[in-house]
């Protein structure tokens, strides 16, 4: 369910592809089952290879990796959290307009 651009995100690596990242990560927290995560996974996809190099992308199956959903506090998805420094800075909940996703992005590149 991710492009070649989207980096598939697990607990065991979240912490060194996500927190001691140099660049800004969006990570978008999601499940097979999902369907307003597959409603946005488009303009995930799209945004990751609109902004590579500026931004890393990634996609974590909350079914499959529980860990970091439980750390922080995912309770519905599709659930994105934007990083940078290692920190939450924008958190965006829902299949929202690819518009409001670019929004967060710009803020942080």
């Amino acid at each position: 369910m991710a492009s070649n651009d989207v980096v598939t995100l697990e607990d065991g690596t979240f912490e060194q592809e996500v927190l001691k990242n140099e660049t800004p990560v969006l990570v978008d927290f999601w499940a097979a089952w999902c369907g307003p995560c597959k409603a946005i996974a488009p303009a995930v996809d799209e945004i990751a290879h609109e902004y590579k190099g500026k931004i890393k992308v990634g996609k974590l199956d909350i079914d499959t990796h529980q860990g970091v959903p439980q750390k922080y506090g995912i309770r519905s998805i599709p659930t994105l959290l934007l990083f940078k420094g290692g920190r939450v800075v924008d958190t965006i909940i829902g299949a929202v307009p690819k518009s409001k996703l670019v929004d967060a992005v710009k803020k942080v590149v």
